[in-house]
């Protein structure tokens, strides 16, 4: 996606004023949602040892930053990508219990991140986790945890618009559910980013289920990782942002594999080599708990919320310096 400069843009704050909305929206946010979701506060790594299998692998072709630390000869350490192994693994290490979770503050660096006006080549989002029993593998319980998130979001539309009524945006009443393959029967012509487009200014936010497997065109709608979501039980919470005319992605999230489908989706993917991984055996091994999790974008939230129309004006990240002063030129402040 190119840049793309909204006409008549006004972003209504300052720099100064869109900071104290900035750590507004975050501080009251990750509170209402710990209480809502019944999650705890955690700490969390910035990186993790290569060897253990614990990063997230995206789709497959991202390269992580990598690097080597003095007192730990031998060892390659990589800056997360997220923390969609990891969590879970600490649900198991920590003991939570069934309806119990946890959440944390993820920062990573994605350095193949294309740059435009939704994407950095640095992520921050709430990544989290919870431990639910193996009959609560189902699309009921996805759902019913998807409504609860938009409920969360919803309410913070209303805290935003009381202390600053001239910046937010107003979002949709509800959310709608359709799978990947709906959407394609829908618009066989169309490419998937079309297609989500489509959808999410027809419904003004939407859940898009199942990305992951092959559609009936012989293609995924989208790319994911084999090894924490089950495609059958995953999807993205879709905003449609009228700024810049496209669907706003605010959270990846879903039910994580099991035995078996961790091996299904190995081997679709061509990652069998993966078993042998210390994460990936204990799963397969059924030593780590069932659980539900995703990541929610702290910048992508706060840019929905306020209505921004650039990442940059919410984050403070690299940028090249014709977009720098492009937006500028715009009302557009990077930060």
């Amino acid at each position: 996606m190119a840049l793309i400069i909204p006409e008549n843009y006004d972003p209504h704050l300052t720099v100064r004023e869109t900071q104290e909305a900035i750590k507004y929206i975050r501080d009251t946010f990750q509170k209402e949602f710990g209480r809502e979701m019944n999650l705890e506060r955690i700490s969390a790594p910035l990186f993790v040892e290569k060897s253990s299998g614990l990063n997230d692998n995206l789709n497959g072709v991202e390269r992580p930053v990598q690097f080597d630390i003095a007192g730990i000869p031998g060892e390659t350490v990589e800056v997360v990508h997220s923390l969609a192994k990891w969590k879970r693994m600490a649900l198991h290490e920590y003991g939570f219990l069934p309806g119990e979770g946890l959440y944390t503050n993820m920062n990573a660096i994605r350095r193949d991140e294309d740059l435009d006006n939704l994407h950095s080549c640095y992520v921050d989002q709430w990544d989290w986790e919870k431990v639910i029993t193996k009959e609560n593998r189902t699309i009921e319980t996805l759902k019913e945890t998807v409504r609860t998130i938009f409920k969360i979001i919803k309410h913070m539309q209303h805290e935003v618009w009381y202390k600053y009524p001239n910046a937010v945006n107003h979002l949709p009443k509800e959310i709608t559910f359709i799978t990947s393959q709906e959407l394609e029967d829908r618009y066989p012509d169309k490419t998937p980013k079309e297609r989500e487009n489509l959808i999410t200014q027809e419904y003004g936010c939407v859940f898009l289920m199942q990305i992951g497997d092959k559609l009936a065109s012989g293609e995924p709608h989208d790319g994911r990782a084999p090894d924490y979501d089950d495609w059958q039980l995953n999807g993205d919470i879709l905003f449609w942002f009228e700024n810049l005319n496209c669907a706003l992605e605010i959270s990846s999230m879903g039910i994580r594999v099991d035995e078996k489908s961790l091996e299904d989706q190995l081997r679709k993917a061509g990652c069998e080599d993966r078993r042998s991984l210390p994460y990936h055996r204990m799963l397969l091994e059924g030593q780590l708990p069932y659980t539900i999790g995703g990541g929610i974008g702290q910048s992508r939230l706060c840019m929905l919320l306020l209505n921004r129309a650039h990442v940059g004006e919410v984050q403070a990240s690299i940028w090249p310096n014709d977009m720098i002063e492009e937006c500028r030129q715009h009302k557009i402040f990077l930060l």
